[in-house]
């Protein structure tokens, strides 16, 4: 499993070329909070019964609070076959220190 940086997940969104989709894994209270803009919210209970809405073959960023739900995620989406797979390091946290400080934090 890949492990990207949110300095390079800004860069590369920033690009504009081929986003991947970013698969926010935290609760719905939390994606309230604080969230990526375009991220999807697909909380981490609800991974399992939700594989056939995600496609295996899609670049995908896995995001949570600190990077640890999204890192349990991303392990379990490769075993399941998925390809693509990127756990961001230190989650919105990281990105509202280092991208975004206006970005609110819990």
């Amino acid at each position: 499993m890949y492990q990207m940086s949110v300095r390079e997940l800004h860069a590369r969104l920033a690009n504009g070329a081929d986003p991947p989709l970013l698969l926010d894994v935290r609760e719905p209270w939390e994606f309230g909070i604080c969230r990526i803009d375009g991220s999807k919210l697909l909380p981490m209970h609800r991974i399992v019964g939700s594989l056939g809405e995600l496609d295996p073959e899609r670049e995908t960023v896995i995001i949570c609070h600190h990077g640890i739900r999204s890192q349990q995620v991303a392990l379990y989406l490769e075993r399941q076959g998925f390809s693509r797979v990127i756990n961001l390091q230190g989650g919105v946290d990281a990105w509202a220190q280092q991208v975004d400080p206006a970005m609110a934090i819990y």
